[in-house]
């Protein structure tokens, strides 16, 4: 149902089959400052020199979650961020492994969830705090629901935005539209290249879902943005997080 898309190099945007690694906020404002203090800002260091960058939010002192897509070779994780070139009080901690989901699929971005242990505890304050995850009784399709992050604000940019910014999303329920164990919505507004990773907010404050890909439908219309759903892997999550 999707289109082929090309591969542009001058972007940073991946696609395959027609799916996009998610990151820009489209249509977004800037976040009150820190008034999300659960979001982490992920380093991605690649190996050869070269830096990306995704979004993550905090679990608790010691792990953050990403979207598995995001793997890299080596990782600092930002916590207490809000404009990423002001780095006063903002805590700068390196990753000490990297838990991706052992059925993610690269092709189709199927469990596209990972967990990533932090080398030393955050510290806990008014702008580095985590946020609670949905649970398996939490399955049901969120109404309104937020997603945030540093990626570009506009198509027409070619860098990150300095300041965290956020969109509101609802969520769809296209049975044919949404691949497996995701939420999805569709419209001009949310994430595309640079937000992967993020959390996916709904009305209570919840971790819902992971920001992971987005698609532009063959029959034509707006871009379909997709959430790994979080309350289908909470046996997975809290097993990993018991286990180390």
């Amino acid at each position: 149902m999707f289109f082929h898309c090309k591969l542009v190099a001058l972007i940073l945007v991946m696609t395959l089959d027609g799916q996009v690694y998610t990151g820009e906020i489209y249509g977004g404002h800037v976040a009150a400052p820190h008034s999300r203090p659960y979001m982490v800002l992920l380093e991605q260091h690649m190996g050869n020199g070269k830096i990306k960058h995704c979004g993550g939010f905090l679990l608790n002192a010691d792990f953050v979650m990403t979207a598995a897509h995001c793997q890299a070779k080596s990782y600092s994780a930002l916590l207490g961020v809000h404009n990423f070139k002001q780095t006063n009080e903002i805590q700068n901690i390196s990753v000490e492994e990297m838990f991706p989901h052992k059925e993610y699929d690269p092709t189709e971005y199927i469990n596209d969830i990972m967990l990533l242990k932090l080398s030393s505890k955050a510290n806990f304050s008014t702008n580095v705090r985590p946020i609670a995850l949905a649970g398996q009784g939490d399955g049901s399709l969120p109404k309104s629901c937020i997603v945030s992050g540093w990626g570009r604000a506009s198509i027409d940019q070619s860098h990150m935005s300095n300041w965290l910014m956020e969109v509101n999303v609802t969520l769809i329920d296209h049975k044919g539209q949404i691949k497996k164990n995701s939420y999805c919505s569709q419209g001009e507004t949310g994430p595309a290249n640079g937000d992967s990773g993020g959390p996916l907010v709904c009305e209570d404050e919840k971790a819902y879902g992971v920001v992971s890909t987005s698609s532009k439908p063959s029959s034509g219309g707006a871009v379909i943005y997709c959430y790994t759903k979080i309350p289908e892997y909470r046996d997975w999550i809290d097993g990993v997080i018991g286990h180390h």
